[in-house]
């Protein structure tokens, strides 16, 4: 494993000047480009620049680094494929061989190949692999779901955890905790429970960094990193180890905290917590729903994360029964008192939907979105729970092209009017756990209807719809909207085959 230097740390002023000068439009280009020589060459010539010409600073970084394309994104097609043969073509297309990359890049080696998104994304990134998992299943590609669950154990064994995507950029935060339903699936895929335990280590270990510093905790209400005291038990919230600028997005972070009027350092930890959550941005993190400045994430205790934790302590549980009986009737218990807080805590019975927490009150949030959707998807929820949560995602939150994220209108993309690919799968599949098929298949269909129509319309199947507005394009967020696209891919095959389309 090479050193986990981030780009900010290796270059200092060299990588502050390019990011605050805005000398590439996208952020993430400097802090992906791969240097062609060693960082001790590249700094003693940059003292020969010119530190106030921008232009000789650009000349500078183009002759030192080879900057990556400006997308990894498909080419534009000649003609449009039938939707199936154009989603086989993207599974070779957004396919990495494993890495074999300079010390100094960035980018983390992988001994497996792999799937990246696609677009301006082009590493893995954590919670995206297991909605491209599904589809990968659908086409028989096992190996290639082993491959990646393969490199996910690699991360967790070398650093600790599971990183947003590989990149050392990305080493201070996780994302929401799929491995252990990426597990699940390859152990289904192949029929074979073993792999459950084969696992087990990386699971432990994963589980460990989201309790880290639980131990600490005494009184209720304490908190620390990703966990929080809440009665006798815990609850986990996202958060990130650093309070710096995402390297990724140094300028809007730098020129975000300076107009925001409050602490700078703690803008940048819930700024890049929320990143952390996979919903960057949405107004589920934001006190003014409209203002990114009231961010708030660490203030917050997710439905969603609470219940993939809870599937992933029912996990260790079953995996520790035959060896360790003591070990597994502690994460039996833990994934009950989970459960009864996801059941009590997170749900208001007068509203009839679960909603997430402020970890300072426990009050629910106002804000109503399909992370209500993950007690269902993981069977946490119960029969009258899940009819009425049932009844309000479709009363309020189905649109024309599939379930809209949330009712707020804030212009982040993780809000209305966007739909996303990993949502429709959690929402269907919950719906068809407790028996709601109809109402599955309903969401379920428009969704994939709108994502063949603009495919048929444009050759793209894109990160993000806007399920309003179904002629439209989807905006919002701190970049275009991007084609490829790993999820999307994956969760509209899973969904036509299972709609027979």
């Amino acid at each position: 494993m090479p050193q986990l230097r981030g780009p900010d740390e290796l270059y200092g002023e060299l990588f502050e000047l390019v990011q605050k000068r805005h000398l590439f439009s996208d952020s993430k280009t400097f802090v992906d480009a791969t240097p062609r020589t060693d960082v001790a060459t590249i700094l003693s010539a940059f003292a020969d620049v010119d530190h106030d010409n921008s232009d000789e600073i650009m000349s500078f970084v183009c002759d030192h680094f080879s900057l990556p394309a400006d997308s990894d994104a498909p080419a534009e097609l000649a003609e449009i494929p039938a939707i199936r043969d154009r989603i086989a073509q993207l599974w070779d297309i957004l396919s990495r061989a494993p890495d074999h990359v300079d010390p100094n890049s960035s980018l983390i080696e992988l001994p497996r190949p792999y799937i990246i998104p696609g677009g301006r994304f082009r590493e893995i990134y954590y919670w995206d692999s297991y909605f491209t998992m599904l589809g990968l299943a659908e086409s028989g590609r096992i190996d290639a779901i082993e491959d990646m669950v393969e490199n996910f154990a690699y991360l967790i064994d070398q650093i600790g955890f599971i990183p947003n995507g590989n990149r050392t950029y990305f080493c201070t935060r996780s994302q929401p905790p799929f491995f252990v339903l990426m597990v699940e699936l390859l152990a289904e895929a192949r029929e074979d429970e073993t792999i459950l335990y084969k696992y087990s280590p990386q699971l432990q270990s994963e589980y460990d960094f989201w309790m880290t510093g639980a131990d600490s905790l005494r009184e209720r209400g304490d908190a620390t990193q990703r966990v929080v005291k809440v009665g006798d038990g815990f609850l986990n919230r996202y958060w990130d180890d650093s309070d710096k600028p995402r390297q990724e997005s140094f300028a809007e972070d730098y020129e975000h905290a300076a107009n925001s009027g409050r602490d700078k350092h703690d803008y940048y930890r819930n700024i890049r917590a929320a990143c952390e959550s996979g919903w960057d941005f949405s107004s589920r993190w934001l006190d003014e729903s409209e203002r990114l400045r009231s961010i708030r994430t660490t203030e917050i205790l997710p439905v969603d994360l609470n219940a993939l934790l809870y599937q992933l302590e029912l996990c260790l549980a079953k995996c520790y029964a035959e060896f360790n009986p003591e070990l597994a009737d502690r994460f039996t218990s833990r994934a009950a008192y989970r459960k009864r807080q996801l059941q009590t805590l997170f749900f208001d019975d007068d509203e009839g939907f679960f909603f997430d927490l402020n970890i300072n009150n426990l009050q629910r949030s106002p804000v109503r979105s399909l992370a209500a959707a993950y007690p269902l998807f993981l069977n946490i929820a119960s029969s009258d729970q899940a009819t009425r949560v049932v009844a309000r995602i479709q009363s309020e939150l189905l649109a024309p092209g599939g379930w809209v994220t949330n009712l707020n209108s804030s212009g982040q993309q993780w809000d209305r009017p966007n739909g996303w690919a990993p949502l429709q799968w959690i929402v269907f599949q919950g719906f068809c756990n407790y028996g709601f098929v109809a109402e599955a298949e309903l969401g379920a269909s428009r969704w994939v209807a709108d994502n063949i129509d603009i495919y048929k319309r444009t050759g793209r199947l894109l990160e993000k719809y806007d399920v309003e507005h179904t002629d439209a394009l989807a905006t919002g967020g701190e970049y275009a909207v991007q084609d490829g696209f790993g999820w999307t891919n994956g969760v509209l095959l899973r969904l036509m085959n299972h709609l027979g389309l």
